[in-house]
């Protein structure tokens, strides 16, 4: 069970906005590189300059539970990996890399088949984003000075976007992703972002301020 997600869920009561992407591609295929292309500048604000990406896993790039690139997403994925070197691309999956020794193991084998780097988190999305945060300040490569400049890419509104949009990074949602999803939950998701969009709300601006 996802506690974490349980928790933050009850924020969107208070803020239906948190759950909204700044962009939404329908797959993996269809994602621009660089990142910066997704997303359009706020009124006032210089071009988006995204320096790190934040990768789910299950629906994103790979089958849910398998630990590979789907294939028809390959190029799409290696290109990724060539505007993004080193820190700059990061894996964070519910799946792969929390607590648990087959999750754990599922991190080696991921980070083997792709040749990226899986986050080992304590917490789950939504809830892990500060793990993420300490992660980029680590990495000297990466060379991000705000929030803004960090963008998670995911097929899950109420955990990948809603872990974006608390943090203040950039938000870009797989919308139909590797296969469909039919459980109630994805029916959920949809549902909502429709519904807020046609009452008018709109997804935060990401924190533009310097951290360091």
């Amino acid at each position: 069970m996802n506690l974490s997600g349980a928790v933050h869920a009850f924020r969107i009561l208070r803020e239906p906005s948190l759950c909204l992407p700044h962009a939404s591609i329908s797959n993996f295929r269809d994602l621009p590189i660089p990142l910066s292309l997704a997303f359009n500048p706020s009124p006032g604000q210089k071009s988006v300059d995204i320096r790190a990406v934040v990768l789910d896993k299950d629906n994103c790039f790979a089958i849910p539970h398998e630990n590979a690139v789907h294939e028809p997403y390959n190029d799409t994925f290696q290109r990724l990996r060539k505007a993004y070197t080193g820190s700059r691309l990061l894996i964070v999956s519910n799946t792969a890399g929390t607590p648990g020794t087959r999750n754990k193991a599922e991190a080696s084998l991921l980070e083997h088949n792709t040749g990226v780097k899986v986050l080992h988190h304590n917490i789950k999305k939504p809830g892990c984003g500060h793990e993420i945060l300490q992660y980029f300040r680590d990495a000297s490569d990466a060379q991000i000075i705000a929030p803004s400049q960090i963008a998670v890419v995911g097929d899950r509104l109420l955990t990948d976007v809603l872990m974006a949009n608390t943090m203040g990074w950039h938000a870009l949602w797989v919308k139909d992703g590797v296969v469909e999803r039919k459980g109630l939950w994805a029916h959920l998701e949809h549902g909502l972002a429709a519904f807020l969009t046609r009452r008018g709300y709109e997804p935060p601006e990401p924190h533009h301020e310097n951290w360091r």
